[in-house]
């Protein structure tokens, strides 16, 4: 099994920046892709921006140019670091980890991030 531990959301004004962090643990041999995924109330949970273990990454749209996924294998760790947010970005955002490809086998227990207009 692997553990997946989100920590830096929080409220922050429009235009503003935040950092998550996603720290992996457990049998994290062989984990390729970790990512983050968001969910807005009434909405469906969203991609939001990926990476694999050889630094390949994928965004959606609507992040493109102000987010950026990083990864550090070293500590098993996935950063996304946001930057111009808007209030439409206002979701708990969800780590995940997969085994092969950009698969999703594992979650985190999300963190809320506030945009306040």
């Amino acid at each position: 099994q692997v553990q997946l531990v989100e920590s830096g959301g929080g409220l922050v004004q429009a235009g503003g920046s935040l950092r998550l962090s996603c720290a992996a643990s457990g049998s994290i041999f062989r984990l390729n892709a970790m990512g983050w995924y968001r969910q807005a109330p009434g909405k469906q949970r969203e991609l939001v921006a990926a990476i694999t273990s050889g630094g390949s990454t994928n965004y959606a749209d609507s992040v493109k140019g102000r987010f950026t996924i990083s990864r550090d294998n070293a500590k098993n760790t996935v950063y996304l670091q946001m930057s111009s947010l808007k209030s439409e970005d206002t979701a708990v955002y969800y780590c995940y980890a997969g085994r092969a490809g950009w698969g999703r086998d594992y979650w985190g227990q999300g963190t809320q991030v506030t945009v306040s207009s």
